[in-house]
């Protein structure tokens, strides 16, 4: 049985050409919903229902999707919209306050090994603490997950169910970038390189530290560590234009960041930021301090982003270089144009949806994929209208 599809006509800044791949079913819900954009106006379809609270999408092959939700699940999606059964196999996770089943990403080889990567709160003791691990889709009827290996795990002081990060990209060289919380505990712990908390590690596909790496050799620090300084990065991903590595964190009233990752460098969390408590006091030193990188981009008061896409499709031409995230205490979607490094103006799309964005991709087929954070979450596609 196919799933109807909700349309909703929207204007977004995005850009991307189409020919698609994904098949999706075309009984509307509801009339269409005109939104105005400086890309004209769009169209937003629901591709899939019924997930419940999904963190992360990867696209697999013949226009299916693979779909994390929190709660400790895998779920296949069909070019029909519909769902696959819970993929067997997913390790026990802690699935306690922001913690759960998170990021999930395919391996560049992975229309050859199956393979994908994705990252989870486990519990450890009375506490949880972030997990990658590897393993291989067999997809079919009934998908599963074989030759599942964790293959790094977060040390330090454990979470009781808050801020665990948890976004993977693969560079070029195949290694691994993990973005891992600092527990909204002990906040000097992102400071302090003896422990992964509140860092960047970057990570070989075995979990172990590329040679490479800023800090191997020091016995004072933790050799994964590529960056540290952070909060609570719920996005990243690679500048197709630059090969620069971008990472976006939640601050706490105010000051979440958009910032270029270096190696080695220092953020600044807690001792510099543009946010202050949930209490109202202050929590800062100042905005700036040297050692200590500036953000390219902050938001006073926060939006808590979630995700990241750098758009180089063609089906919105006036969005090829822009950066797109999703907000959740905002609920809207941010696109941030770009001239080189520099955010030179950001536009808020999709404000009417009254949707929690959770994730934000560009899909083989050009379009724009969301995620909707809630119990009743949605698989969304954005395309221009009639498209």
């Amino acid at each position: 049985m196919k799933r109807p599809v909700v349309w909703v006509t929207t204007s977004l800044m995005i850009a991307i050409v189409v020919t698609t791949t994904f098949l999706i079913a075309t009984t509307s819900r509801g009339e269409p919903t005109s939104f105005g954009s400086s890309a004209g106006r769009l169209d937003v379809q629901t591709a899939a229902s019924g997930l419940s609270y999904p963190w992360a999408l990867a696209f697999l092959p013949e226009g299916r999707i693979l779909v994390t939700e929190r709660p400790g699940r895998m779920r296949v999606v069909s070019p029909q919209g519909q769902l696959s059964t819970a993929v067997k196999g997913v390790p026990d996770v802690m699935a306690t306050g922001q913690g759960g089943l998170l990021d999930v990403i395919t391996d560049k080889g992975f229309a050859q090994n199956n393979t994908i990567y994705f990252c989870y709160s486990e519990r450890a003791g009375n506490g949880g603490r972030t997990a990658v691990a590897r393993a291989k889709l067999v997809d079919g009827a009934a998908p599963r997950l074989d030759d599942v290996k964790v293959i790094f795990r977060q040390d330090g002081p454990l979470s009781t169910g808050n801020h665990y990060g948890c976004r993977i990209v693969q560079a070029a060289d195949n290694n691994l970038f993990v973005t891992l919380g600092e527990h909204y505990s002990g906040r000097n712990e992102a400071q302090n390189l003896a422990n992964h908390l509140g860092k960047i590690v970057r990570i070989t596909t075995d979990g172990a530290a590329p040679p490479d790496n800023p800090f191997v050799g020091r016995s004072d620090a933790k050799p994964e560590i590529w960056s540290y300084g952070h909060r609570n990065p719920q996005s990243l991903a690679i500048n197709p234009a630059t090969s620069e590595l971008w990472e976006i964190e939640h601050g706490p009233r105010g000051g979440d960041e958009v910032n270029i990752i270096g190696k080695g460098k220092n953020y600044g969390w807690p001792v510099i930021g543009y946010g202050i408590d949930y209490s109202g006091a202050k929590l800062h030193e100042s905005t700036s301090k040297p050692g200590m990188e500036q953000p390219i981009k902050n938001w006073v008061p926060s939006i808590a982003p979630s995700g990241m896409a750098f758009y180089n499709g063609d089906l919105f031409p006036r969005w090829r270089g822009s950066l797109f995230t999703g907000a959740l205490a905002g609920q809207f979607l941010v696109r941030l144009q770009l001239n080189g490094n520099a955010v030179t103006s950001e536009e808020r799309i999709l404000q009417n949806l009254n949707e929690r964005i959770r994730d934000v991709r560009q899909g083989p087929d050009g379009a724009l994929w969301l995620l909707t954070d809630s119990s009743a979450g949605r698989l969304l596609r954005i395309t221009p209208a009639g498209k």
